[in-house]
């Protein structure tokens, strides 16, 4: 891998030691050779201070101490960070191996691409294992202040943008401010997504990237109202809206998209029927990264 572009990863974790192994090794895993990664503890009761020191060497820098939150610790771990890309990993989710990879690659060939996704997000269960790889359509500025990325269960969402699996480089990071809005304790992210979305399309790779743990205890989960209404505050403070009647039965039309013959999906971008998103597709002749429109 020649020269390959830094990148910097953040976990913040509290009392976590369950997973926080496991969320270690699919970082460092990756035998990435520019990596600068940082984990930022809340002062944890139980034994993940001792998982730290052990691996303290393969760390670019790790504290154990009291915090504001998650996205508090995370501002923390960026803020001395210098990579040229950048993304957080929780402490119960865990990357792809070749995740850092295929990141590398699409940001080293396409300096078009500010930031990344997966069109296929992965789901893991406690122990650890795949169970779930979900299809998803693709995103759009347009379609994500429209409301088609809220994270519910509504019939008409095409599935919200998976955090685990986005990267971003760091002018785009510096663009939209360079801080998660701590006002939203649960859905900073979303609200990332939207400034980033002002500065830039987020480009799709149909590759997995990494993947959600499910266990039951996440805060997302069991705070799933308030996450809703912190999402739909969101919206509104950026001019969005949720979707109409007739636009929940197009998107709903739009939801099958991704299974549809590929001739069908062009002529539905040509007439407009469906906002095009940029993807990134590996050309086998070329044995490179380019740019397609789905």
């Amino acid at each position: 891998m020649a020269n390959p572009l830094k990148i910097s990863i953040v976990t913040p974790s509290f009392n976590q030691a369950t997973f926080l192994e496991a969320t270690l090794h699919s970082v460092l895993g990756q035998g990435y050779p520019n990596l600068e990664y940082r984990v930022i503890d809340g002062g944890s009761s139980d034994s993940s201070q001792e998982i730290l020191e052990r691996y303290s060497n393969q760390l670019s820098s790790w504290c154990s101490e009291p915090d504001q939150g998650q996205y508090d610790a995370i501002n923390k771990g960026f803020h001395p960070s210098s990579g040229d890309i950048m993304a957080w990993i929780n402490s119960d989710d865990m990357y792809t191996p070749w995740a850092f990879q295929i990141v590398n690659e699409i940001f080293t060939t396409l300096p078009d691409v500010e930031w990344l996704t997966t069109l296929c997000p992965i789901v893991w269960n406690a122990a650890g294992s795949p169970i779930y790889c979900a299809q998803r359509g693709g995103y759009t500025r347009q379609g994500f202040f429209k409301g088609e990325n809220v994270p519910d269960s509504a019939w008409y969402s095409l599935g919200a943008i998976q955090q685990e699996s986005v990267f971003w480089r760091r002018s785009l990071w510096e663009k939209a401010g360079a801080n998660l809005d701590t006002r939203y304790p649960l859905a900073a992210d979303f609200e990332l997504w939207a400034r980033f979305f002002q500065h830039a399309d987020l480009y799709t790779v149909s590759v997995p990237l990494g993947g959600f743990r499910t266990h039951g205890n996440q805060r997302s989960v069991a705070q799933a109202a308030q996450y809703q209404a912190e999402v739909n505050a969101i919206l509104k403070d950026y001019g969005g809206r949720t979707l109409g009647k007739l636009g929940a039965i197009t998107t709903k039309i739009l939801k099958d998209y991704v299974r549809l013959p590929y001739a069908a999906r062009r002529r539905m971008t040509t007439w407009k029927l469906k906002p095009v998103h940029k993807h990134c597709a590996y050309d086998p002749t070329t044995q490179r990264w380019q740019v397609t429109n789905l």
